[in-house]
């Protein structure tokens, strides 16, 4: 959820810290702070604001008002305490000997403040954090300012997530950290060396990054890092080359980095069909799965979270009609505590833009104790669940900086699509001659895609219409409820209208007495089979004084008769219509944030990557 940045060397920190937390500002943007050792008072400087980043970049002109070449920083995302500055980052022991920033939960932060408070240990915030820091502390003290042994034994009594940058004030030019199911990488160049929660943040300075695991300890010096096991053993880790160019992470002229991916989704498209498909078959042996694996599979879990969760859902019923393979969709954050009863031939697909996703990576470690093989589709490379799945499908989407997905969403579609197809054919469903059309039809969609975005300004101008509005239904049958579950996402998150998606048979069990005048009704209508009857629950809505929106393909130009405004976008198999429709939608909740003055890439309350449960 925060976003950390740390770096030691022979530059400036604070510029460097600083610029690194701007990339990484959509994980989290209630307040931000940065500590940086100044050699020539031999103490560690720390500024803090409430707020956006831009407060602290002013407060410290830019990081220049603070010298050194060591330095830490954070913006956060509030889970314990308000956003104020005490309760920003980074925090530190009274004589600030111990100074840290963290991305996570301490979940038994009270007892922990309980058994410190005790030994005489006062608090100024309301932070778990501050709690870490002190308990960090106290065995510094204990352990004759030891940096790894007292992290060990602090940490051992730590329950919940975490990923730690950390300055002890008499280590000056070392950075440490330590890492358990948040994400932090680590980064070197010549002269200097980096941490970071994810990759933008030092894409500007390095390619070469290692991914910490889990109980993990890195020691940073001025070019170098040295990792280290919960015992205090040196270990030894291999770089990971960042194939992907800084440029991906800029927003590239257009306004904000939602439009800017909204436009990348036909080569994020295209780009994971291509990784899979070669010379018009469907190749998924990196992925891990052979014909016999396909074959010998009962059942398939299909477990994720909001966005990923809808994809989850429209692979539920593209799965089950082409492959004729059993498969639940399910909650992440409801999976595991159900007790599911998995059996030895399933598959659980866990799906996660991040990798890192708490809830979902709980899923998937619940699968893999219980003995089921566990596949991943995620985006980025050397995430936690890229590193813990049996097997690993990556999107190739490229950095998606906006908070609400768009470009990730649709790889993962055909994420979920290709393996249909190919589970499909395996198991004896398609013929050779349905096994190739649909892989032809794919590869339409990126074109298709482009020709809906040429026509935003339509959206552009229904949008403006309708951007004072309280309350929208989504309703639609069958894969086009799936679009409505992801259309609604994209507009109340953004826009903070109140929005739901129904399935348009449930309306009128209980539903439609929501229907009054001034509500609009958008359906979704891409199903050939199920198109009348979704007509007639719409007009069924505008009956009791609903307007009505229509989405819909090109040819159904009936819909004219019955929604106030139409949405047409090009013909493909209806199993693949979620693709094209989505994107209408992704321009809908765009646009009404826009009008209504809202920052589109950074929704309140809301952060780009969920890594606490």
């Amino acid at each position: 959820m925060c976003g950390i940045v740390g770096y030691t060397g022979r530059e400036a920190a604070a510029p460097i810290v600083l610029n690194g937390l701007s990339k990484l500002e959509y994980r989290g943007y209630d307040s931000a702070g940065v500590a940086v050792f100044n050699e020539a008072e031999n103490d560690i400087d720390i500024v803090k604001t409430k707020g956006r980043l831009k407060n602290l970049l002013e407060k410290t002109d830019s990081g220049k008002a603070m010298p050194g070449g060591c330095g830490i920083g954070h913006t956060r995302w509030a889970t314990h305490g308000a956003p104020s500055e005490k309760n920003a980052h980074p925090h530190c022991s009274d004589d600030k000997m111990v100074v840290m920033v963290h991305n996570g939960i301490i979940e038994n932060y009270q007892e922990l403040k309980d058994h410190l408070t005790q030994k005489g240990y006062t608090f100024y915030s309301e932070t778990d954090t501050e709690v870490a820091v002190k308990l960090i502390a106290y065995y510094y003290e204990k352990t004759d300012h030891n940096p790894l042994e007292s992290m060990s034994r602090a940490l051992l009594r730590v329950r919940g997530s975490f990923a730690l940058g950390i300055m002890f004030k008499d280590r000056p030019g070392v950075i440490y950290a330590a890492r358990k199911d948040s994400p932090l990488i680590v980064g070197q160049n010549e002269g200097g060396a980096f941490i970071a929660s994810d990759v933008p943040a030092i894409l500007s300075y390095t390619r070469n990054v290692y991914y910490i695991g889990n109980l993990e300890f890195a020691k940073l010096v001025p070019g170098e890092a040295h990792f280290y096991d919960l015992n205090g053993d040196e270990i030894e880790k291999e770089t990971t080359e960042i194939k992907w160019d800084a440029e991906a992470a800029e927003k590239g002229g257009y306004e904000h980095f939602m439009m800017k991916e909204i436009h990348e989704q036909p080569k994020a498209i295209l780009d994971t069909m291509n990784s899979k498909i070669k010379d018009g078959k469907i190749d998924l042996s990196d992925v891990g799965l052979s014909e016999k694996d396909i074959k010998e599979i009962g059942q398939i879990y299909i477990v994720a979270c909001g966005s990923a969760y809808h994809t989850g859902v429209v692979t539920q019923y593209v799965m089950e009609d082409l492959a004729r393979v059993p498969v639940r969709v399910e909650l992440a954050s409801e999976f595991r505590y159900r007790n599911p009863i998995l059996q030895p031939n399933d598959l659980v697909i866990v799906v996660s833009q991040s990798g890192e996703t708490a809830d979902t990576l709980a899923g998937l470690r619940l699968a893999k104790e219980q003995g089921v093989r566990t596949l991943g589709i995620v985006n980025v490379v050397g995430s936690s669940i890229a590193r813990e799945a049996d097997n690993v499908f990556y999107t190739l989407a490229g950095p998606e900086i906006s908070v609400a997905t768009t470009k990730a969403y649709s790889a993962q579609l055909i994420a979920g699509y290709l393996l249909a197809i190919e589970f499909g054919k395996v198991r004896g469903q398609l013929s050779k001659e349905q096994y190739q059309q649909y892989i032809e039809e794919l590869q339409t969609l990126p074109e298709k895609i482009n020709k809906i975005i040429e026509n935003k300004e339509r959206i552009q101008w229904f949008a403006s219409k309708w951007a004072n509005a309280t309350d929208i239904f989504f309703v639609g049958r069958g894969i086009d409820y799936a679009i409505c579950l992801e259309g609604s996402l994209k507009l109340k998150e953004i826009s903070y209208i109140h929005s739901e998606a129904y399935a348009a048979g449930e309306l009128k069990h209980g539903t439609i007495s929501l229907i009054e005048d001034g509500v609009l009704v958008i359906g979704s209508l891409t199903q050939n089979d199920l198109y009348e009857k979704t007509v007639s629950n719409m007009v069924e809505c505008k009956s009791r004084g609903a307007s009505l929106m229509g989405l819909t393909t090109f040819g159904n130009y009936s819909m004219e008769d019955t929604a106030d405004f139409v949405v047409y976008v090009p013909k493909t198999d209806p199993h693949f219509a979620a693709s094209l429709a989505v994107v209408p939608l992704q321009l809908l909740g765009y646009y009404v944030s826009v009008a209504r003055g809202l920052d589109v890439d950074k929704p309140r309350n809301l952060a780009k990557s969920v890594t606490v449960e």
